[in-house]
């Protein structure tokens, strides 16, 4: 089974060729669609629109959030299709790690010009940055 970083580098690989090859500007849902497919050409376990329950003071609400993607129980993906994220995007994905109790998350914009300017890595709490091949956009700002 490949660890976080290898799986991340699966992703963002996908990610890329998927941009490369639709352009941006289409809707979520559709980049959604397809990048689990091709995801799951690379032999990867990839759940779509995740329930994800919110867990406070003893309470439990499963009204909480949806992720987009979660890829091998251990990556979350947050999709865009916007012109430009803002900084509560980063944010939103932070809070989601630390909810699903995970290190890394993949904030991939697709309406973006380039794929370089639309993916953002996000960390919580991730100790393993020695073997990652994506240096740049740890954490926030």
């Amino acid at each position: 089974m490949p660890n976080v970083e290898e799986i991340a580098a699966i992703i963002v690989d996908c990610g890329d060729r998927l941009h490369c090859r639709l352009g941006p500007g289409l809707l979520e849902s559709v980049y959604e669609a397809v990048l689990t497919r091709m995801m799951e050409q690379q032999g990867l376990r990839v759940e779509r629109q995740k329930p994800v329950p919110v867990e406070l003071d003893g309470m439990r609400f499963d009204e909480g959030f949806r992720a987009d993607l979660l890829v091998e129980g251990l990556v979350l993906v947050e999709l865009k299709s916007v012109e430009k994220l803002a900084p509560v995007h980063r944010k939103q994905v932070l809070t989601y790690l630390r909810l699903l109790n995970l290190s890394v998350g993949l904030l991939m914009d697709f309406g973006a010009s380039t794929f370089k300017d639309g993916i953002k890595r996000i960390v919580n709490n991730h100790q393993d940055f020695a073997s990652s091949r994506l240096r740049v956009n740890q954490g926030l700002d």
